[in-house]
């Protein structure tokens, strides 16, 4: 008897259900995974484009200007302050702020 009532009491179609789950994957894509993408192919685009005499920070935080670019070895030697100059990997050398609201 308390079978019956279980089944009688479970949904008919597993359709509402599964348009939920679609409807909850089409938000989170809209709202958190679409615009990641397009912030990493901004920095990427920017990374790209690097050039010497460029302000950047690193990944590390650390503020400087490019020097030398190596593309081969994707490398970049950043000025951080006059006379010291530091080898970074070109994944880790990002927009200076400060430039960006000059530039803006």
């Amino acid at each position: 008897m308390n079978t019956a009532f279980i089944l009688a009491a479970a949904p008919s179609s597993p359709l509402p259900m599964i348009v939920m789950m679609i409807a909850i994957f089409a938000i989170m894509w809209l709202f958190m995974i679409r615009p990641q993408q397009k912030k990493q192919k901004k920095i990427r685009e920017f990374q790209n484009s690097l050039k010497e005499g460029d302000a950047v920070v690193t990944g590390g935080g650390i503020f400087g200007t490019v020097k030398r670019i190596d593309m081969a070895t994707a490398k970049i030697d950043v000025e951080i302050a006059r006379g010291v100059v530091i080898t970074v990997d070109k994944g880790y050398v990002f927009a200076d702020p400060e430039a960006m609201q000059q530039m803006r």
